[in-house]
């Protein structure tokens, strides 16, 4: 773990509501259904924690661990161009919630925190919800505009696309 500090403030305010959003920054929020039954929601809680979603959706990682836990650094590369340097701040291994959140480090295009987290409803339902707060902090990112916002909820629409499909196999209750 390293010590460098993190971009933003509040650090972890996603843990209790992942539709916080302090004043000043931008807020996101997409849910993809999963599918439905306990196999479905382990399969994805499992892909969620170990970086596998990630991978398959294409994205270089570095983490200093295999699993996503508090304090792990978290290098994401994408395009193998842009590096995004993040911190794990808090994770959650329920019986039907399963996730964690990373917050940005100096480096990163944006400063903020984004949250990745498979819950089971009530009715056996199984969803992705990836959400965060964000502003730009480098200066591609401020020359973005809309089209950087577009980037980020066309990632986290992904996200949902790829753990849906890495869950397909999963039995139906």
């Amino acid at each position: 773990m390293s010590s460098a500090p993190f971009t933003y403030e509040p650090v972890g305010a996603t843990r209790d509501d992942l539709t916080f959003c302090p004043p000043g920054f931008r807020p996101m929020l997409v849910r993809t259904r999963l599918g439905e039954g306990h196999a479905v929601f382990r399969r994805a809680a499992e892909a969620v924690l170990t970086w596998e979603m990630h991978r398959t959706l294409g994205v270089g990682i570095d983490a200093t661990a295999d699993r996503a836990a508090p304090g792990v650094d978290v290098t994401v590369t994408l395009a193998g161009v842009v590096k995004a340097p993040c911190r794990v701040i808090w994770t959650t291994e329920e019986p039907r919630r399963a996730g964690w959140a990373y917050g940005t480090l100096e480096g990163h295009p944006e400063c903020g925190e984004e949250a990745f987290v498979v819950d089971r409803t009530g009715d056996g339902t199984v969803w992705l919800t990836v959400s965060a707060f964000s502003k730009p902090a480098k200066w591609y990112a401020k020359a973005g505009g809309p089209a950087t916002r577009g980037f980020q909820h066309a990632y986290a629409r992904r996200c949902g696309t790829v753990l849906k499909h890495l869950c397909e196999d999963q039995p139906e209750p």
